[in-house]
Formats: C-alpha cells, structure tokens, sequence
C-alpha cells in the first residue's frame, strides 16, 4: 500500500498541566468561569506571569467531565494545523460514534474550504447531551487572520451545550460586542486575576520560607499588584537570605522591568550547574531528559531536571507522566535574551543539536524551528526535503510558506527544494510569483548538465507547470510547453507522484484533481499523454497515475463511453484491490457499480458493493457509510423500499439534521430515498440546504445532480413550472462539460421532464439562455425507448470457470443451502452469495434452477470433478 507518513500530533499540546500539591484555590475566580459556561465565550485576559494558564488547569481539574484542552504555539498560525488541532482536541469530549466520524473530517480540510468544514464540525458538536468546554491556551500567539476570522465564525454558531473559554495576554482580535450584548461573553482581566491580600497571605503560608507579617503582606500586594509571578520570585530570593524589607521599599516598575530584575536575583544566586543548565536549555520550548541531554552533552539531566521541579523554578509539567516540561513563557523570554545577547555561541550551538536530537525522534516540526534558530539553513533544508510529504499531505501549506520564506533571500537552495516552493505557491493561489520562480528554476536547468537528475527536474517542472497551467485554465501553454518532452522525462520526485489525491470523497472527480466535475476533451488529452508518458517510465503504480486513470475512468462513464470504462477498468481494479487506498477504491466500486446499473444488472451492482463491505471491514466509518449509502440508492433504484430504509438506518441520518458537505453523497441518498416516500418537502428542504455548500466548492458534479434531484422532486409533486426550472439549471451547468449519464440514469421520469423542457414555450428556458436545442436532443436520444433484455453471453467451458465456482455449481447439483455451501467451502454466506451472482452471470442466467439447466446444456457437469469428501 502507497501511504503518506502519519502526521505526529503532540499529545502535550492537548493535556492540561498537572497541579502542584501547593497550589492556592481561587474559589472565586473558579466560580467566575463556571458561570460564564452560560454563554458562548470566556476570555481570561492580563498579561504574562498573572496565573491564566494555572488558573484554568485548576478549573479543568475541578469539573466532572474533563474539558477539550490545546496550549497554542507559533505553529498554529497554519488554518489547516489550527482546525486540526482543535479537532483532535474535541474528539476526547464527544461520545464514541461523533469522535469516529470526526476523523476523516481532519482529513477534509484541505480539500474544502473552512466555511464547509466548520459547517460540519459543528454539526457534529450538536451531538454533545451536556455542557463541554474547549480551551484555547495562549491565544496571543495566533496572528493569521484567517484563523481568527474562523474561530469567530465557529464561535458565532456554536450550539448550546459547547462553550469556548480563552486565555490570551491581549484582547480578542474579533468582535466580542455582538455576544456581550446578548449576555454571552465573560471577560475575567487582569483586576480580578490579581491576588487579593487573602490570597497572598495563603500563598506564602503554602509555601516554605521566612514568616511574614501581615503588613509585609499588605505590601507585597500592593507594591507587586497582585503579580503572582513577582509573588514567586520574591519567595525565591527570600528563601536565598534576602531581606523583606528591601522588596517591600524597593520594588517599582513595569511588569518586565520587573520581571528582570527578580529573575536576575534569583538566575544569579543559583548552584552552577543549574545555571549552566538553564542556558543551554533556554531555547527549548519543551524538554525532556532525552533532548536535555542531547544539546547539554551531559548524562545528568533527568537529575537537573528534578532539581529544577524540587526548587520551584518556573518548570511547568506538560503531561501526567512527568516527561516533558517547559519553562513559564516570562522565564522562558528571560532566559533566550540572556543567551543570545551574552551567550550566541551558545545559542547557535543548542539550537542545533535540539534540531538534530528532534530530527531523528519524528519531530520534525520542532527540529525544523531550532533549525531556523540556530540560523542553519543548510540543516533547515535537509530536514524540510525529509518532512516535506508529511506537511504536504496534511495540507499545512502556510507553515511550508512560513518556512521557505524563513531562509534569507542569499541563501541558495537546490533546484529541487525550489521547485517544491514553487509548487506550494501555486496550492496557495500566489500564481504571479510561482510563474517567477518557475522560471527562475527552467534557467538553471539550462545551464546543468543532461544527467539523470535534470531529467527529473525536467520532470518536476513538467508536473508544477501543468498544476500551474490547470488553475488558469491555459490548456493552450500547457500543449506549448509539453510539446517534444514527453518522451524524455523521467519520473521526479516521489513526493509529486504519490501524493494521496483524495482522503475523503466518494468520487475523483468531485477532488481537484477530477477538475470537480469540469469534464473537456482538452483534460482528457492531457490526462491521456500523461499516464502515457508514466507508465513508459515504469510509473503506472504511481497515485498520480492511478488517479488521472480513475478521473478519466469517471469522465468516460458521465460522457456514456463504456466501452472505455471496461478498458480502463482491469487495471484501475487490480491497483486498487493491492493498494487498498480507499480514496481510489471505494470510487471505482461505485462507478463500477453504476456501470451494471446502466448496463440492467442491478445484482452485480449490488454484489461490487458486497463484496467491497466485506474486503474493507477495517476502513474507517466514514467510507463504510459511502457504501452504505450506494446500497441505499441500489435498494431504492429496484423499489426496495423495506431494505433500503433499514440500509439507511445504519447512517444515522434524519430529516432533522442540518446536512454538511463532507456527507453530500450520504443526504443526497436520504434525499433520493425520502422522494420514493413521497416526501417531497422534506427532501426539498435538505437539497436547498446543500445547493450552497456545493455552489461554494465549485462542484460541478454535485450541482447537477442537486438540481436534478429537485427537479424531479418538484415534478413528483406536480410542480411542472419549478420542475423544468430545475431542469433548466442542471442543462446550463451540465452541457459545457458533455454530461450524459447523469440525466439517463434517472429513467423515464427525466426523459418525460427533458421532453416537456424541449416543447416548452417559455422564453427562459429558450435556447438564447444558455441551453442548446441540440444538447437536449442528443440526450433524449440516448435514453433507451425500449427496455433491452439482458443477453446470455457466450457458451462457457468448464475452463472457463474458476475453481471456486466449479464447487459452487457441484454443491448446487448436490441441492447444498447458502448456509451449507459457506460451511462446506470455509466462506460467510455473503461471499458465497456474491460468488453465486459471478456464476450466474458467466452463464447467463438469474437462478440455481436455470443455472443447472444451463450446466446440462453446455456439458459442464460431466467436466467439474467431485468435491472432497
């Protein structure tokens, strides 16, 4: 199997921090927060070092039902890594089956746009019974807009069971005033964060050290504000012999004024060991004894370590465990401005044997940052040509930017990393510039020599122009360039040519790389002269191949050109079946099913998605549901209304629910089936609610068959005028791309609505706009007026018959039942009903009656040998 690295997400960024046994409880502060869970949005605003990250870590230990948790960092200023980290962090708050199908919604993101896939998130939040909450730690850290603009929208239509409680040194860069209007927002600031004289008074008795007076107190408090960070580093050098008086005289300034001044009273007075362990440790923005040890090159860092923990200096526990910590972000500041001021050697020197020691763990995100700390670019690009595939794939193309745009414009990189950027340009939309790179990179292939690797960089080049050329819709450049290359490339990178095209969707063509459904003769040329070229070189396992043939595969079979359906269909069916990608799998089984249809053999249309149900078991539900809901449409097409309904109850889908994108297929079946229930209305109503989501994804595939769908729905209920509207816009979206069997497929009822829309005399629907004469003809010319037979095929020959279906024949003549055949063979009765439809097909027949009658007649029997005993 083809597979991209399993992305690593961090399970200390969704772990709360674990409480110290000395912690003072701020009751009201706590009852603060419980009663903002009324509205949508808390914000616990004050700046660094007044306890905002403490203070709720104590509020998620509190609550029976533990909260979604995520501390946020530079890296999640990605929208892709953002939403997918807040995913990750619902799913330990939502009931089993929500968490399983929020799965392949991380997997949609890239491929929708965010409105879509918030759309479904929350949705899937409206199954949560009882107030949950989810925690955005360090929010201040968050500058990209699209992300703020996002979480507004998210927190705008969040249902009423979820709150959203934030903590961030600044205020929230969105409007708040709306929710605070409505009595939905709560803002806990720095005046109440302060600790009050009581608090104080329990901190320092919490604690060991000198006794303080209760005036000393009094004045601490004043003269810190409240700070409890000031608080802590009193404590501190206290305990070390300093007089109270002379911070209680002496202390003034501006919060980090004062900060530095108390960590260099406390940094100074250390042991030198823990000081020196301080600053090769400064840049490290979590730690464990593994990585200490790495870029201290010393072997007594778990030691140091709890020492740090015994002493109370500012290391703040990322999981239960014990392993991984981080510095409190003020002492964090404190200490990387110390090192590269006084120290650069030093800094340049850790940063990289962090980047080095977190390489070779997986990390690379990490590693890929103390690269670009420690101002080695050279190591910066070795480990980004290494994680280049995982961000890839997981859609992360602004931390990609990010990171490409970290390296200084003197730095050189190789051809190859600069043909990824240029690549990443053109996913990002910035066209004008991934033109200028391009060329850039097409003039210093001139001037290399003819080897192996400029053939692969022709390659590359090849597949990031033609990306290039696709979204621009120049078909006519893309001829221009490829003329007279072809032959000569080579397969470039991997990373192109592997790259998994569809994680989600029930068809290719809906995916980008199917043009989501803008069929042209032009793609198909090129996506022909494509595969051709690949598989000359040996590639035609590749994914890309794989995909442009299923694309063309699903082309072939809208334009009604079957014939080179079956021609593709043997190769695209065995690459599927051994690469077990579901992304190509399950789209081939459902065209493959729709072809039996459209051929009269509804059994074998429901035996590909049988069998498909039986060879996947372990796919995730999402897909399950995919062929779940083809066996509904399969069941409803024959008139099985009983069996469809209970295939559908397997879905959990009602007419209640708000349909979302990510589960277009699966409404668009409930649709079909509540229309064969003479529900109109209510399957009107869900269609209406998709039509936007589809018009917003530019998915042309979908809006058809919407439009159709409600077409005939209108028509069912005696709507002729909005019926032939219908009609209408499925013809104006359908024609310019030739499609065909997305009107035959609906039968007479389509064919009696194309006829009226032909004859009609409304000017609208008149060919001046947008529909031609000849396009509607041409498809109620194709609509077969008589229903054809299903014909025998050719007399087959024992031979003929695999092994298997040689003893399903004998046991048939023996009289063996379904249960008894599946014993006798070592099979399920599933398979043995889905191997008894492959026989009779091959003979051409519907029954075991006409199935031995049809073994007699063509002397198989005499030929079959008996089944062992």
């Amino acid at each position: 199997m083809i597979s991209q690295p399993a992305p690593i997400l961090l399970k200390a960024k969704t772990t709360y921090p674990a409480l110290k046994e000395t912690l003072v409880k701020r009751g009201r502060l706590l009852t603060a927060i419980t009663a903002g869970l009324q509205g949508r949005l808390t914000l616990v605003c004050a700046p660094a070092g007044f306890g905002k990250t403490t203070l709720l870590s104590q509020w998620a230990h509190s609550q029976p039902q533990a909260p979604a948790w995520l501390s946020l960092d530079e890296l999640d200023n990605d929208l892709v890594r953002f939403w997918r980290y807040v995913v990750h962090a619902l799913t330990a708050i939502v009931p089993e089956a929500a968490a399983q199908r929020l799965a392949p919604l991380i997997e949609a993101l890239p491929n929708v746009s965010i409105s879509t896939f918030l759309d479904a998130l929350l949705n899937e939040m409206y199954v949560l019974s009882e107030t949950a909450v989810l925690i955005l730690d360090d929010y201040q850290r968050i500058r990209n807009e699209h992300v703020h603009s996002s979480l507004s929208y998210f927190i705008d239509y969040l249902p009423q069971q979820l709150h959203v409680l934030i903590a961030s040194r600044n205020e929230l860069p969105f409007p708040t005033v709306h929710w605070l209007a409505r009595g939905e927002y709560s803002c806990i600031d720095v005046s109440q964060l302060q600790f009050t004289s009581q608090e104080t008074t329990l901190f320092f008795q919490a604690m060991t050290g000198p006794e303080l007076s209760p005036d000393q107190i009094e004045q601490l408090t004043l003269r810190t504000e409240g700070w409890v960070t000031a608080l802590k580093l009193i404590l501190l050098n206290l305990r070390a012999g300093t007089q109270v008086s002379d911070y209680v005289l002496g202390f003034s300034g501006n919060y980090r004024d004062v900060a530095d001044y108390l960590f260099h009273e406390v940094v100074s007075k250390l042991p030198a060991d823990i000081y020196q362990f301080l600053l090769q440790t400064a840049g490290l923005h979590r730690m464990d004894a593994i990585l200490c040890q790495a870029v201290t090159q010393e072997t007594n860092s778990a030691q140091l370590l709890e020492q740090l923990k015994s002493l109370n200096l500012f290391l703040v526990p990322l999981d239960e465990q014990n392993n991984w910590f981080r510095y409190h972000h003020l002492f964090a500041q404190y200490l990387q401005e110390l090192v590269q001021k006084k120290h650069p050697a030093l800094w340049y020197r850790t940063n990289r044997l962090a980047s080095t020691c977190l390489a070779a763990r997986g990390f690379m995100e990490e590693a890929i940052h103390h690269a670009i700390a420690a101002e080695d670019f050279e190591l910066m690009q070795a480990h980004l040509e290494r994680h280049l595939p995982t961000v890839l794939n997981k859609g992360e193309l602004s931390t990609l930017l990010y990171w490409f745009q970290c390296m200084p414009a003197e730095t050189e990189m190789s051809p190859e990393l600069a043909l990824f950027y240029a690549f990443v340009l053109v996913l990002t939309g910035q066209l004008g510039q991934a033109e200028q790179e391009l060329e850039r990179i097409e003039r210093i292939s001139t001037t290399m020599e003819q080897t192996e690797r400029w053939a692969q960089l022709q390659s590359g080049i090849l597949f990031v122009r033609s990306n290039l050329v696709f979204l621009n819709g120049d078909f006519d450049r893309w001829f221009a360039f490829a003329e007279g290359i072809l032959d000569r490339i080579l397969p470039a990178d991997p990373t192109y040519y592997n790259f998994n095209y569809n994680t989600t969707d029930p068809l290719v063509r809906r995916t980008a790389i199917g043009l989501k459904g803008a069929l042209s003769r032009d793609t198909e040329t090129i996506g022909n002269l494509f595969m051709g070229v690949l598989e000359s070189h040996g590639w035609q396992e590749s994914l890309l191949n794989l995909y442009v043939k299923q694309s063309l595969y699903e082309g072939y079979y809208e334009w009604n050109r079957l014939e080179q359906c079956r021609e593709l269909f043997p190769a695209l069916k065995r690459a599927a079946m051994s690469h077990q990608i579901p992304g190509l799998l399950i789209p081939l089984c459902l065209t493959e099913a729709r072809i039996h249809l459209a051929e009269g053999r509804s059994q074998l249309a429901h035996d590909v998605i049988d069998e498909t149900l039986l060879a996947c078991k372990k796919l995730d539900t999402h897909w399950i549901d995919v062929l779940r809901a083809c066996k509904v449409r399969l069941y409803v097409q024959d008139g099985q209304i009983s069996q469809a309904k209970k295939e559908l109850a397997h879905l959990g889908l009602t007419v209640k629910d708000k349909p979302t994108f990510n589960k277009e297929f699966e409404f668009i079946t409930l649709c079909r089936f509540l229309g064969k229930q003479r529900k109109e209305t209510e399957a009107l109503r869900l269609l209406e609610q998709l039509w936007p989501q589809s018009e917003r994804e530019q998915l042309y595939s979908s809006l058809v068959e919407i439009a159709i769908l409600q077409a005939l729905l209108e028509a069912q209920r005696g709507q002729r005028s909005a019926a032939l509207q219908y009609v209408h816009k499925a013809l104006v979206i359908g024609e310019p791309f030739g499609y065909i069997r997305s009107f035959l497929d609906e039968g007479a009822a389509m064919f009696e609505l194309l006829s009226a829309y032909l004859s009609s005399s409304d000017t609208e629907l008149s060919s001046s706009s947008g529909v031609s004469e000849a396009y509607v003809r041409m498809l109620l010319a194709l609509f077969p007026t008589v229903s054809k037979p299903y014909t025998t095929p050719d007399p087959v020959t024992a031979e003929a018959l695999t092994r298997r279906e040689s003893d399903l024949l004998r046991l048939i003549q023996q009289g063996a039942s379904n249960k008894q055949m599946a014993a006798a063979l070592s099979l399920s009765e599933g398979t043995v009903r889905i191997y008894l439809s492959r026989l009779y097909e091959k003979l051409g027949v519907s029954s075991r009656t006409q199935a031995l009658v049809a073994a007699q007649d063509l002397n198989l029997l005499k030929n079959i040998p008996l089944m062992p005993n």
